[in-house]
């Protein structure tokens, strides 16, 4: 394998990471995102303390809570059912994650304070499933003026130094460029709150190999908080976010950086508000994106044939089909999610088959290709350890599909002879429109380092931080969708 290009240095690694990397292309306008970068930002969105139980070191009981919905669009009412055990008062700060000159997030509103009253770890219903039946707590009407993006609200005792985060999403009926689809229903699957209560545990003991259940009869909710993160890397301060500071953020980070018109949303908008796809040029899948229902299948599948370009900044994504149920404490739709199987034929839609954990280089192999255009890479050069843990391979046999990039990885299962190959693909659709599959669960990792994100390290291996041949390679693809985009979305 061929080295780093020698003009490509750690002194230039460590500027691109110090220094906006803008780029021009020629269909950016103001839009209420750059409008929204402009206002002042704060740091203080982070979490400072934190206290896990002793018992599973995994979730906060002296403070936690979740929200009503995973999303929602201006004007509707959100519920935090929050617990403080033992009782005492806390306050919510609302903050907008974004750029805001690089701080992060943007202060919104603070809520309280509200008396804190513990509420109950709830028993098992059907198939395991945790379905808390907690009290609102506090209750807020999402302003008008709020912009779409990902919140969290940030839970503090007003006595003691303890905070949680509670996680949701605000939408916008309105055309934009980019719809970027937050990967819940994977940070929902990985759950354990409050104990051993993921779609991978199935109450037996695990064995030291850290072995996964992955069988039937396992049902997950989103009526409950998030507990710690845990897998390939632990990161407390993340606490009660899901995934999106690890793998989501970043992009989200980035792009508000380079004044991109985006608009958010949940994985469950995908199934029950499939609107979404049509006021959006590019839709985008990020980071951990293992699980869909067929519906969200047939929908941007819809919206692909339709127009509209896909960009899979992700790994791992549609591995695995899933049921959704109506939750039993509020007959809400899409609460409750149990896996059903392999979602086979993803390959015809993203362009690549999806695989589970591996690790390695991400090497150029169509270095002539536009997608590379300024990004000074010759075939055989490389971004190190950007492919993880989980990835994509195996090309489909699609028209003008073209391989952009390919390695062999260092994989930790074999399952097929398949496994361990990676590829990075980019097809033309048939209105004009195209698809771009990175291939990997690390990509954003390549485009940002904002505060409250931890880089990925553990045995599996590590990433090296923000590239601006990551940036370039994103920023090409995205001009280029804007450019021949034949939808009109405003």
């Amino acid at each position: 394998m061929s080295t780093i290009r020698s003009g490509f240095t750690r002194r230039r690694a460590l500027q691109t990471v110090a220094a906006p990397v803008l780029f021009q292309p020629g269909s950016r306008r103001a839009n209420p995102i750059g409008e929204e970068n402009r206002r002042p930002g704060t740091v203080e969105w982070q979490l400072k303390h934190y206290r896990f139980d002793e018992l599973t070191g995994l979730r906060s009981p002296r403070l936690e809570g979740y929200a009503s919905e995973t999303s929602l669009y201006t004007g509707a009412k959100l519920d935090f059912m929050v617990s403080a055990d033992p009782a005492q008062a806390f306050h919510i700060d609302v903050y907008r994650t974004g750029y805001y000159a690089g701080k992060g997030g943007r202060h919104m509103t603070r809520l309280g304070p509200f008396p804190g009253q513990p509420q109950p770890v709830p028993t098992m219903g059907l198939e395991r499933v945790r379905e808390c039946r907690w009290k609102s707590s506090a209750q807020i009407t999402i302003p008008r003026d709020w912009p779409s993006g990902v919140y969290l609200a940030k839970l503090s005792l007003v006595e003691d130094p303890i905070e949680s985060y509670v996680i949701f999403i605000v939408k916008e009926n309105r055309p934009a460029d980019f719809l970027f689809q937050c990967s819940d229903l994977t940070w929902n699957s990985y759950n354990k709150w409050p104990g051993h209560d993921s779609l991978y545990d199935d109450g037996l003991p695990r064995p030291t190999n850290g072995h996964y259940y992955t069988g039937p009869n396992v049902r997950t909710s989103f009526d409950r908080p998030y507990a710690r993160y845990g897998q390939v890397h632990e990161v407390a301060l993340s606490l009660g976010s899901g995934e999106y500071l690890l793998w989501e953020f970043p992009l989200a980070y980035w792009m508000e950086q380079q004044g991109y018109d985006v608009v958010y949303c949940s994985n469950l908008d995908v199934e029950l508000d499939p609107g979404v796809l049509d006021r959006c040029k590019v839709f985008l899948s990020v980071g951990h994106d293992e699980y869909w229902t067929r519906r969200m299948y047939d929908h941007v599948m819809a919206a692909r044939e339709r127009g509209v370009s896909l960009a899979f900044l992700s790994g791992n994504t549609m591995m695995g089909e899933i049921i959704l149920y109506n939750s039993s404490v509020t007959d809400k739709p899409g609460r409750v999610m149990a896996r059903k199987g392999r979602l086979a034929d993803e390959q015809l839609l993203m362009g690549v088959r999806s695989f589970g954990s591996g690790y390695g280089d991400w090497v150029v192999r169509k270095a002539d290709h536009w997608i590379f255009e300024g990004a000074g890479m010759r075939n055989g050069d490389y971004i190190p350890g950007l492919v993880g843990w989980e990835y994509h391979g195996v090309p489909a046999e699609l028209p003008g599909l073209e391989v952009v990039a390919a390695s062999d990885l260092a994989p930790f299962s074999r399952r097929s002879p398949l496994d361990g190959k990676h590829a990075a693909v980019v097809f033309p659709c048939k209105k004009g429109n195209w698809v771009f599959n990175a291939g990997t669960i690390w990509w954003s990792e390549g485009l940002g380092n904002p505060p409250g994100h931890a880089p990925a390290a553990s045995r599996l291996g590590r990433t090296f931080g923000v590239d601006e041949r990551v940036q370039k390679i994103t920023a090409n693809f995205f001009n280029r969708c804007l450019r021949d985009s034949p939808l009109k979305t405003s």
